[in-house]
């Protein structure tokens, strides 16, 4: 049973009337001006996300989410578990500007950039209309006796289904593990690298579901952003939307009486091509992921009318009931000034970010120590750094003040590549040039004859009488 006009805020689209069966989407593929512009978007989307495991900046893989490791690279920048900060950061960045793009344009982002709609419509949609045909032979297969004919293209098409996600699953994993990992795990025996090879099977079979059988119903009900945005969206948002004023009443046209109706001639061609087979005309639907696949469609028909373009369009409801231009309001000005806010506080804490993290405390249970020898009192410290770069470092640590000295006791003077060092030492100053029992007292520390961070510590020690 098909859903009725006005059931479609009562149940998902994918649902039969009683709410016992599911709805296969056989969606109609209509190639108009906004196609072309989504698949070539669609296509570079894909070409970074296959290419960026294998390229290398700064020595480093150009995209790296290596929880396993705890380090981060994007486009460069190294991020390590003292860094988590900044990874925080970075995500709140992109969390509100996905709320500020949803307040001002809807749910494009699902529509034109999610992994889940371009590999679902540029890839294994594309794959089966190859092998099954277009929407009407694809239901006529599904529903019809099994055959010969049916036993081999469902075969041929999940065979194929399976072998892209097996390809998708071992990009996936060079992005959590590396890539030279991932290559180890290829070419060297199964018995050395278990783990990986059993992680690359279940990613395979998860993404073989998702494109294979849950499909639309990722967007309609796994995807929390489809149910973010009904509290996001108002009347302002630009979304893709049904002139209603202009295309009501609805109703195939009269060369006699043209204007009795409205431009919309019910041909439902909307509804056949949507990929979660929503009526866009019944209005703002949590479904609808903004692909603009019903825009080409409904202007093809309006083309061949003679009608003017974009009875469906991107539109706000203002627009379309009180035909006032789009302005942007003040919910979205906040939103951008946060967002500008957040990405000014990231850029500073980039920038000021050092290449090593050092950490030097004075050592637990310690106190100073007099040296009647030479005059002098000395407090022991340990100290941590840690290589933020993607080259080895070596390193001098010298104190700010030229009357104090170290003395090591663990010494170390290369920083390994994402490695770290501990050290060990005394800073011995003059009994005379101490005049407060707490001094603060600086460090800088110098590679290639470069300051590259700078630390303070406390110093303790009786006053110089």
């Amino acid at each position: 049973m098909s859903q009725q006009p006005d059931q479609f805020r009562d149940q998902i689209s994918t649902l039969t009337d009683d709410g016992k069966k599911r709805k296969w989407i056989y969606p109609r593929i209509v190639k108009g001006t906004l196609y072309r512009y989504r698949s070539a978007l669609s296509y570079f989307f894909l070409v970074l996300l296959f290419s960026a495991p294998f390229i290398r900046l700064n020595g480093e893989q150009l995209i790296l989410l290596g929880v396993l490791e705890r380090k981060f690279v994007f486009f460069g920048l190294i991020f390590w578990p003292q860094d988590f900060y900044l990874f925080v950061l970075g995500l709140l960045i992109f969390m509100v500007f996905i709320v500020l793009f949803t307040v001002v344009f809807g749910r494009v982002f699902c529509g034109w950039a999610c992994p889940q709609t371009i590999f679902m419509e540029m890839v294994f949609r594309k794959i089966e209309n190859w092998i099954e045909g277009d929407h009407i032979k694809q239901k006529k297969l599904n529903e019809g006796p099994l055959t010969t004919e049916k036993v081999l293209k469902k075969g041929l098409k999940h065979s194929v289904f399976l072998l892209v996600s097996f390809f998708i699953a071992n990009i996936f994993l060079a992005y959590l593990i590396g890539t030279p990992v991932l290559i180890r795990i290829i070419t060297e025996p199964i018995s050395s690298h278990l783990s990986g090879f059993i992680s690359i099977w279940v990613f395979t079979f998860v993404f073989y579901l998702v494109f294979s059988r849950m499909r639309e119903l990722v967007c309609t009900v796994a995807c929390p952003y489809g149910r973010l945005q009904g509290v996001l969206l108002d009347n302002q948002s630009i979304i893709v939307a049904y002139d209603y004023e202009r295309g009501e009443p609805r109703g195939k046209r009269n060369k006699e009486r043209p204007d009795v109706k409205g431009d919309c001639i019910d041909c439902k061609l909307c509804v056949q091509v949507c990929p979660t087979g929503i009526d866009i005309r019944n209005g703002t639907q949590l479904e609808c992921i903004n692909c603009t696949a019903c825009i080409d469609a409904c202007d093809m028909v309006m083309q061949k009318i003679d009608r003017p373009l974009r009875l469906i369009g991107f539109k706000s409801e203002e627009e379309i009931k009180l035909k006032r231009p789009f302005k942007l309001s003040k919910r979205m000005y906040g939103y951008a000034a946060v967002l500008l806010a957040l990405i000014a506080l990231l850029s500073y804490l980039l920038i000021s970010r050092s290449a090593v993290k050092t950490t030097m405390l004075r050592a637990s249970g310690t106190l100073y120590q007099i040296r009647e020898k030479d005059k002098t009192v000395s407090n022991l410290y340990n100290a941590e750094l840690v290589n933020k770069t993607s080259k080895a470092i070596h390193f001098e640590i010298r104190p700010e003040n030229p009357d104090a000295k170290i003395q090591y006791i663990q010494k170390e003077q290369e920083l390994k590549y994402g490695g770290n060092v501990k050290l060990t030492f005394f800073v011995i100053l003059p009994q005379n040039s101490i005049k407060q029992y707490k001094t603060e007292i600086g460090f800088k520390l110098i590679s290639e004859g470069k300051v590259i961070d700078r630390f303070t510590s406390t110093f303790i020690a009786p006053p110089n009488e």
